[in-house]
């Protein structure tokens, strides 16, 4: 009788190390997922940013305390942003994202705001001569968030 409960014990015991053995190699991996790869323009440089679950959606936060990323349609660019952390005006990571809108395609916002010539519109400068030129609208909010942000090696890496 008591052969069975020791190995009932055992086997729990044996369940359970296997469960936390398990979370705890699956926790790195988990945590790199939140890192993501390059997710906005300020000024030329890329920045990626560290996901996380928040959002400031209609909590009442001023407006002024968000800073602006456009969010360009899927397949087109990475998004672009008006700061980053190091920048006068920064807000910290807290982000309104707003729709990006192209009425003429985007090659036609392209040619218009590239101002550089480098291929992408990677700058609020380069996204407003784009507006300017009726080839990009900037359209409705899509969500107030927080996240902190880290600048790419020029490489890409």
């Amino acid at each position: 009788m008591h052969t069975t409960r020791i190995r009932q014990l055992l086997g729990a015991a044996a369940a359970a190390a296997l469960t936390v053995g398990g979370v705890l190699a699956a926790a790195p991996a988990a945590n790199a997922a939140g890192v993501g790869g390059a997710s906005f323009w300020v000024d030329g440089t890329q920045y990626r940013t560290v996901g996380t679950p928040t959002d400031f959606s209609g909590t009442g936060a001023p407006a002024g305390s968000f800073q602006p990323i456009y969010a360009f349609p899927e397949g087109t660019q990475t998004n672009v942003a008006t700061a980053a952390p190091g920048d006068p005006g920064y807000r910290g990571g807290r982000w309104v994202v707003t729709e990006v809108l192209l009425p003429n395609g985007y090659p036609a916002a392209l040619a218009s705001g590239d101002l550089d010539g480098d291929g992408v519109l990677d700058s609020d400068e380069e996204l407003w001569a784009a507006a300017d030129a009726g080839d990009l609208a900037v359209g409705g909010v899509l969500r107030y968030f927080e996240c902190p942000v880290i600048p790419l090696p020029r490489n890409g890496g």
